[in-house]
């Protein structure tokens, strides 16, 4: 796994985590006990700090990088596949769906759902237990039905998922 310093500060990652040997760690990067960071995914912290918690993930080819402070992916959290989070706090539990833009100061709620394809502009706040969708993401609704379940169950399968391809990806040849 790519792993680099930047002006001596080295990415921390604790042995139960799972990092793709294509995902990039650049500087001041913790991911905590049983996150992942999947294949092309990119976490840049060399202004601020970046923080995958306990749980977290952080899918394929999805970039998070950081102003002068902290971006954190709270526990359990999902960052989809393909996403932009810039230099915001993601909540337990939360979902940013494929394709999402969270941007500057923005904040998500716990156990709340940022569609697909939606963008949160700077300074934005998305209530706990929520779906927010448009671009830029102003509509809200309940987080029910198979959005909740979705909240729900991510976490255990990409924990599931992490440990599969720890012990099973292997060069082909």
């Amino acid at each position: 796994m790519p792993l680099f310093a930047f002006e001596g500060t080295s990415p921390t990652v604790h042995p139960d985590a799972w990092i793709a040997p294509t995902a990039t760690l650049v500087g001041d990067v913790t991911v905590e006990a049983d996150a992942s960071v999947w294949y092309g995914a990119v976490l840049r912290a060399d202004f601020g700090a970046i923080v995958v918690r306990a749980g977290a993930n952080v899918q394929d080819n999805s970039v998070i990088h950081v102003g002068d402070g902290t971006c954190e992916v709270g526990p359990g959290a999902t960052v989809g596949h393909l996403c932009m989070v810039h230099h915001c706090t993601i909540g337990a539990q939360a979902v940013i769906g494929n394709g999402a833009t969270v941007l500057d100061g923005a904040v998500i709620g716990a156990r709340a759902l940022v569609a697909a394809g939606s963008t949160v502009t700077p300074g934005s706040s998305v209530p706990p237990e929520t779906v927010a969708f448009g671009s830029p993401a102003t509509r809200f609704a309940p987080l029910l039905g198979d959005a909740k379940a979705w909240v729900d169950g991510n976490p255990k399968i990409y924990q599931d998922l992490a440990r599969r391809h720890r012990a099973g990806i292997t060069p082909a040849s």
